[in-house]
């Protein structure tokens, strides 16, 4: 006895369903891990800097990283950053999506500054580490954590592509953050048609302004 042709495209629809959700769910998998190492990075920039590694420490055998200057080695640490938050955003953009209507958002107000003073402290823990050994596991127990949070990956790099770190809590009283290129003042009739969903607790808008 044949299949019925409807159940073969309907168990071919659900089997697509579940093979774009499991894309989906590694896609914002290495997402995150993009966003946490964008997040935490600076902390081995500053140490990288403040005991002198360069290039030429790490690849000695390469015999022209001898001759250009530390300078040039803290330049290209500080790029791969900033090339990582560049194709973080492309990845974010095929996240899946969610929108806020009119009438969703109840409060909002620009969050930049008050993340800085926490990001700021990378600094200090990154120039009072010496130890190879400490830096890594201090950095391994800092990756971890930001990880695991579900809290805002909080990523000034963001600031050099023109997006803004929003605080918004919603009409339900959900408190949760929102990365967007466009500036918002006044939550009264906001409506975004498309925002990737990171987490339950922070959203992107890719592509705005």
């Amino acid at each position: 006895m044949g299949e019925n042709i409807s159940d073969v495209r309907i168990g071919g629809n659900y089997f697509h369903q579940i093979k774009r959700a499991q894309g989906n769910i590694m896609l914002n998998f290495v997402f995150r891990l993009l966003l946490t190492f964008n997040a935490t990075s600076l902390f081995l920039i500053i140490y990288a800097v403040n005991n002198e590694v360069t290039l030429n420490s790490i690849l000695p055998g390469v015999l022209w990283l001898k001759e250009i200057p530390a300078m040039f080695s803290y330049v290209i640490y500080m790029m791969i950053p900033v090339f990582l938050t560049w194709i973080g955003i492309v990845i974010g953009s095929k996240l899946g999506h969610d929108s806020f209507k009119k009438g969703d958002i109840e409060e909002l107000e620009l969050a930049n500054n008050s993340f800085l003073p926490n990001y700021l402290g990378y600094f200090f823990v990154a120039l009072s580490t010496s130890s190879v050994h400490a830096m890594w596991f201090v950095y391994f127990i800092l990756f971890i954590f930001t990880f695991l949070s579900q809290a805002i990956y909080f990523n000034p790099l963001f600031l050099l592509f023109g997006y803004e770190f929003y605080s918004v809590r919603t009409v339900n009283g959900s408190v949760v953050s929102l990365i967007s290129r466009n500036s918002y003042k006044n939550p009264v009739g906001i409506s975004i048609e498309r925002v990737q969903r990171v987490n339950d607790y922070t959203f992107l808008e890719v592509g705005a302004k």
